[in-house]
């Protein structure tokens, strides 16, 4: 009886955690979730304004401007190294010679609250651009993002200096500085970390936070040029009539915001720190789509004269 005591209440302890099993995604679940109007949050902003020119003379022609957000990566989160919970790519980060092992800090005692967390990311380019530009031109004109399906902008098991030594944004001032890049606010005692240093370590008792934290850091490294780390940048140049994103600022969604994939599909997309559901997954495997804003028109012309918003405002969208 003292067993069957002990094994009802494992499993009612179960029922009542808020941690779900390990779980992973597969492509065609991520190919799906672009079907997302919040996340889209396709906006007429403005008309552009075109010079056509033919041999019997030239008119101006308009197009109207659009704004919205394109799932450009998804980017994983994960403690064991070569476990991304994307399951078609997982062999992308697999472990090498200078990259073998991941997981938390520990020191095997069963109750210990710990702290410092070792976490993988991976950037890759989302797998549902075809899907996307079917559901976003049923509103209009669709933009182009700048994440090409299936390439990878970042792995972390390959940029072992920085993901693993911090080497060299361990001293610069962001990493220094209290509260100078954080996701969330340290005045307002909500704080889930440091984007600096970008690597893979953070101090974070929640498994859920540290893992998000560790993806604003790979998305952030990936959406600059020049940065200090082995990968590719996911970043598009500015042409006539297109307007792409920049730079991903934390805590900023006209920047960039993110769309749970797992432990949990989510329909909607939030910046970090968000109220999204906070689930810990078994494995302490996580994965969100990144959504980044973009506004463009169609060419109606060969020289483009300019475009004018109907509410000019800070940010693309």
């Amino acid at each position: 009886m003292n067993i069957l005591r002990r094994r009802i209440a494992a499993l009612a302890l179960m029922a009542n955690s808020s941690i779900v099993p390990a779980a992973s995604i597969t492509t065609a679940t991520i190919v799906a979730s672009t079907a997302s109007p919040t996340c889209l949050e396709y906006k007429v902003v403005g008309i552009c304004y075109w010079l056509f020119c033919t041999n019997f003379g030239c008119q101006v022609r308009t197009s109207t401007k659009v704004a919205h957000f394109v799932p450009d990566a998804v980017v994983s989160s994960y403690a064991n190294t070569g476990e991304n919970p994307w399951i078609e790519v997982s062999t992308m980060g697999a472990p090498n010679a200078t990259a073998q092992a991941g997981n938390d800090g520990t020191t095997n005692h069963g109750n210990e609250n710990n702290m410092t967390r070792f976490r993988e990311a991976d950037v890759i380019g989302h797998p549902g651009g075809f899907a996307f530009s079917q559901f976003a031109s049923g509103s209009g004109y669709a933009c182009k993002g700048a994440g090409t399906a299936y390439v990878p902008y970042l792995l972390s098991s390959i940029d072992t200096w920085a993901w693993r030594y911090g080497i060299p944004e361990a001293v610069y001032p962001e990493s220094l500085i209290p509260g100078m890049r954080e996701v969330g606010s340290l005045l307002t005692a909500n704080t889930w970390g440091s984007v600096y240093p970008r690597s893979g370590f953070i101090h974070q008792a929640d498994g859920y936070k540290a893992s998000a934290v560790i993806a604003q850091r790979a998305g952030d490294v990936t959406t600059r040029v020049g940065q200090p780390h082995v990968y590719l940048p996911m970043v598009a140049m500015p042409q006539d009539g297109y307007w792409p994103a920049g730079a991903l600022m934390e805590g900023n969604s006209m920047t960039g915001k993110w769309q749970e994939l797992t432990p949990t599909l989510s329909p909607t997309c939030a910046a970090f720190p968000s109220l999204a559901p906070n689930l810990e997954s078994g494995d302490q495997s996580y994965a969100w789509a990144l959504w980044r804003p973009y506004a463009c028109c169609e060419r109606r012309g060969q020289i483009f004269l300019g475009s004018v918003d109907f509410q000019p405002s800070g940010g693309t969208l």
